[in-house]
């Protein structure tokens, strides 16, 4: 039998493991309201400061690390771009409030150690200071650490900040943050903690007050609908919606309206800069460094230039390109007046979202090379880089910097964002061409001329001729400029193709540039320096007729003359009758439609017959095949002879309806 002495020691025990229950439990609802606080803070900082939350600045910091094949891999996994970003997004919220629970947890652990080692002891405000220097030290420690780790993207300001001054914000905004988290770490567990005074020592009850941990409940709550909420606003403005989007097709345009302009962006919210605190920093190796304000640089004499950008991982054939005018001032001009040192090898651009690339020093003093601030006439849209973007005519897309914020001259080779990863080390658009017009996807009718349309690029070389082959390279034609374009963009060509027959065809096309450079006809893809080779479509031409009246599931009868007849029965297969069936256009259209898998009757001319009423009337004489039974246009038309009555025959007229 357990003995009096037993039983205390279990009653002691099991208040002791009840006490800690108590106690961590209230270490956990606090963290989650601060945690829950921190994120709010976080993206109240985000929406009017623009300063980047650590969910869009731990996946900048490491998305450069990562390998070409490791950041494809993540795409496969995860969706695509826009997938592994929200991924990102996710995963970072989600640890970030994992983190700020479980210090919850250990700051209550900390709290409730020193109170039972020294329960007598008063303690000011009720707070217990072991607790508070635990968490002081745990706050300056991820403070120095964030800043250690995300250094390379510090410089990150959604409103436009040039690096420098954005850094030093950025640096205060996190540490308001974590200083944010901490404060209401402590007051809600002293809340929870202690039903007397604040001023007063805070030992934990014998349960969680009930009132207390409710209110602590409700601010937690409203903490994660503001929080949500804000989220939410950030998730509309997200580029989910536009980011991959490409131009081509039926109806291009020599120059791209500014709202259907191809659009790539490594951000989940590119940014919303604003003109009155954005500066254009112009330093490193110069003389005389400068920040230029929006006005200082709209001030300078500007040129007007039509100029096509492209993005390194457009496809052989796809439509990551387009072409507008530019308005800006040379690039050269403003380094010109800030003095380059000796020894200055390259350019590096910095911009508002953190995103850098660099280009040769040579490149950077070409007369063509932009800071542009209008597009099409009209200010740089938002998510084309306004206020002012980098234009650096012949260089992919990604050389072109979007919401540039500083321009540095360095003296080595340095890399940018992407090329960190493997991509380049030649960033040179090579000529390409592709074809855009008809729609392939249908047969093109025989005996019409076929207006083929597209579009051709050769970087900052100008476009002179574009050659299109109907049989797969081995016999050219010049098609037509409809638009040559100028040196720096896009020409869209022509082509009147005439096909000798019906049957299929590989249609290709290829590009010259001004300097006689041919479009190189070796095939690469996008990874790591562009793609090269030819586009090719492949061309059904089918007869007129059936071309334009090749029924579909479920589709009504249609009334079709001469060639194809409909019966009375619904169309539910792949069913066709052929009239003139013994001549050569009824043949061959039955031999092509036999050869889709159709189900084919034949007729040949009308069979006179007595109708009910006493008047004669004229029905087919026919034959019904299978493509299994025919296999060629001569066997067809032996067949329908021999199939056909001998009986006097006068030729089909008009529609016959059976």
């Amino acid at each position: 039998m357990a003995t009096a002495t037993d039983t205390a020691a279990r009653g002691t025990a099991e208040r002791g493991a009840g006490h800690w229950r108590r106690a961590l439990g209230a270490g956990l609802l606090a963290g989650i309201v601060a945690a829950l606080l921190l994120t709010l803070v976080m993206a109240l900082l985000r929406t009017a400061l623009g300063i980047s939350s650590t969910a869009e600045a731990i996946p900048d910091r490491v998305a450069p690390t990562l390998t070409i094949a490791a950041f494809f891999a993540l795409f496969d996994r995860f969706g695509g771009y826009n997938g592994l970003k929200q991924f990102g997004v996710g995963a970072v919220l989600l640890g970030q409030f994992a983190v700020g629970t479980l210090g919850g947890l250990l700051y209550a652990w900390v709290v409730e150690r020193g109170r039972m080692r020294d329960p007598e002891r008063p303690r000011r405000f009720g707070l217990d200071r072991p607790g508070l220097l635990f968490l002081a030290a745990v706050i300056a420690s991820a403070w120095v650490a964030t800043l250690i780790g995300l250094r390379p993207v510090l410089g990150t300001n959604y409103r436009g900040l040039a690096p420098r001054p954005a850094t030093i914000v950025t640096a205060l905004g996190l540490l308001v943050t974590y200083a944010s988290y901490g404060a209401a770490l402590v007051l809600t567990h002293r809340l929870l903690t202690s039903p007397a005074p604040l001023r007063r020592p805070a030992p934990v009850g014998d349960r969680l007050l009930g009132r207390r941990a409710f209110l602590a409940l409700g601010a937690g709550a409203l903490l994660g609908l503001a929080s949500g909420d804000l989220i939410r606003r950030l998730y509309q403005r997200a580029t989910f919606s536009y980011d991959g989007t490409q131009y081509r097709g039926a109806g291009v345009q020599p120059i791209t309206p500014n709202d259907r302009f191809y659009s790539v962006t490594k951000n989940v919210v590119d940014p919303d800069v604003a003109r009155a605190v954005w500066g254009l920093e112009i330093g490193g190796l110069v003389e005389r460094p400068r920040t230029y304000r929006f006005d200082d640089l709209a001030a300078l004499p500007a040129i007007e230039q039509e100029t096509t950008l492209m993005c390194i991982s457009n496809g052989v054939g796809a439509g990551l390109m387009s072409n507008a005018r530019w308005t800006g001032v040379p690039l050269g001009t403003l380094l010109a007046a800030a003095g380059p040192r000796p020894g200055v090898v390259e350019v590096k651009l910095h911009a508002a979202d953190g995103y850098t690339d660099t280009f040769p020093i040579a490149k950077a003093l070409e007369a063509t090379t932009l800071l542009a601030f209008a597009m099409n006439g009209a200010p740089l849209p938002e998510r084309h880089g306004y206020p002012v973007r980098a234009i650096v005519p012949g260089l992919y897309g990604e050389k072109n910097v979007k919401w540039i914020t500083r321009v540095e001259l360095v003296d080595h080779d340095a890399q940018g964002f992407y090329e960190q990863q493997g991509w380049g080390p030649n960033f040179v658009i090579p000529n390409r061409s592709r074809i855009d017009e008809p729609d392939f996807g249908r047969p093109l009718p025989f005996g019409t001329p076929v207006r083929l349309r597209g579009i051709a690029f050769c970087g900052d070389r100008g476009v002179a001729r574009v050659e299109v082959s109907p049989d797969d390279g081995q016999t050219w034609r010049e098609a037509r400029l409809d638009y040559p374009g100028t040196r720096l963009s896009w020409a869209l060509w022509s082509f009147e193709w005439r096909p000798p027959q019906p049957g299929e065809y590989r249609l290709t096309v290829r590009a010259t540039d001004r300097d006689g450079g041919v479009q190189p006809p070796d095939e690469r893809g996008t990874v790591p320096q562009g793609a090269t080779g030819y586009h090719r479509v492949t061309a059904r031409v089918v007869w007129k007729r059936w071309a334009a009246h090749r029924p579909r599931q479920g589709a009504p009868r249609p009334t079709i003359r001469r060639h194809i007849v409909t019966t009375r029965t619904p169309w539910n297969g792949k069913r066709a009758l052929v009239t003139g069936g013994a001549g050569l256009i009824g043949s061959h259209l039955a031999d092509l439609l036999l050869r889709e898998g159709w189900r084919v009757r034949i007729l040949d001319n009308l069979e006179p017959q007595t109708h009910r009423a006493g008047k004669p009337a004229w029905i087919p004489a026919a034959a019904e095949f299978a493509a299994a039974d025919i296999r060629d246009r001569g066997a067809v038309v032996a067949a329908l002879r021999g199939s056909m009555s001998s009986s006097t025959r006068r030729p089909t007229a008009g529609t016959c309806r059976s």
